[in-house]
């Protein structure tokens, strides 16, 4: 398997990382035979964030006692010094530590700097300087933001969507962070669950200088990732093929299944119905075609178009016509006049 070293860091891991998130929905005894599978086969790097519910506890549940081992970097959504020192003391709390491997900033919409007026870096700058925090980082969804990040010198590492379905100007991206000594997390490295060839994701990430970190719920999954340590793959004209194929189907706007868009003012689950063309099409349709999902899909039809959903999306979509487009997509498919391959 092969290494990271995340810039200037020092952090260097295996090119396989546990991403936290999903751990939150299963409860804290098979969250900790998860994490504890996935350290005992290799994988060094865990990321959290506070925003993630108790997903710092049932870390701090499995690794306490050894801390010095492993690499945990969380997150904070704060957006007031205040607010970011309670939600870090609440993290390391939740982790039992006295330090954090990477604290970041998340899902940030601007590039947070020395004196412009909020204190936020300046709070990271003291965590850090009361060893709190070993480095400093940041996770950003829009591209525009994330370029000013790597801009900026400010940085000791960038987390972003990053995917064989990235643009050019994703992997310049990439590229930029390398340049300027900058670690890259690649997070949503699956697409929200739009990509299910696990050979193929690592193939692709295998290629570049970043870390994905993958979203692990089930042990079934967790395998997939761990199967990597003992045969490692390499891109090759198959599994590049079936990358063309895949990028010529989904490329363009598409809704990643974040969910930050939510709640919805009049009840959409958003994140699955603003996906449902793509979900029906690459998963077993059966579930999909259900009289609870046909109900959830008909409640498009109730959208008043107030923008809430807009203002919310990391991605920019036009979340009101993404949702019209996979209605009337849907409701070709359950009338039977598309025919699902």
């Amino acid at each position: 398997m092969k290494t990271i070293t995340l810039g200037t860091t020092g952090i260097t891991t295996p090119q396989n990382g546990f991403g936290a998130l999903p751990i939150q929905r299963v409860n804290q005894e098979t969250a900790v035979k998860l994490l504890h599978k996935a350290y005992e086969n290799g994988m060094t790097f865990f990321d959290t964030a506070r925003a993630y519910s108790d997903s710092e506890e049932k870390l701090g549940v499995a690794f306490e006692g050894m801390r010095d081992q492993i690499f945990i970097a969380s997150k904070t959504m704060a957006t007031t010094p205040e607010q970011f020192w309670e939600d870090l003391h609440t993290t390391l709390q939740n982790l039992r530590t006295g330090y954090l491997d990477l604290y970041q900033f998340h899902c940030v919409k601007q590039c947070y700097a020395p004196g412009d007026g909020t204190g936020m870096y300046e709070a990271m700058l003291e965590a850090k300087a009361q060893g709190k925090i070993r480095h400093i980082g940041i996770t950003a969804h829009q591209i525009g933001v994330a370029e000013e990040i790597v801009a900026s010198g400010l940085y000791e590492t960038l987390q972003f969507p990053f995917s064989y379905l990235a643009t050019d100007r994703d992997i310049a991206l990439v590229k930029a962070c390398e340049a300027a000594g900058m670690g890259f997390i690649a997070m949503k490295g699956l697409s929200g669950g739009l990509l299910n060839n696990s050979t193929a994701c690592m193939a692709f990430m295998s290629q570049y200088n970043v870390l994905p970190i993958w979203g692990i719920q089930r042990e079934s999954e967790l395998d997939e990732w761990l199967h990597f340590f003992e045969e490692e793959p390499e891109m090759t004209a198959e599994i590049q093929a079936f990358i063309d194929k895949d990028r010529a189907e989904l490329l363009g706007d598409f809704c990643r299944g974040c969910g930050y868009c939510a709640p919805c003012t009049v009840g959409i689950v958003i994140n699955q119905c603003a996906r449902m063309s793509q979900l029906i099409r690459r998963s077993p349709s059966a579930s999909w075609l259900s009289e609870h999902w046909q109900n959830e899909m008909r409640k498009i039809e109730d959208c008043i178009e107030c923008g809430v959903c807009l203002s919310r999306c990391p991605y920019e979509l036009n979340i009101p016509q993404l949702l019209r487009k996979n209605l009337e997509d849907y409701k070709e498919i359950v009338a039977g006049k598309v025919e699902l391959v």
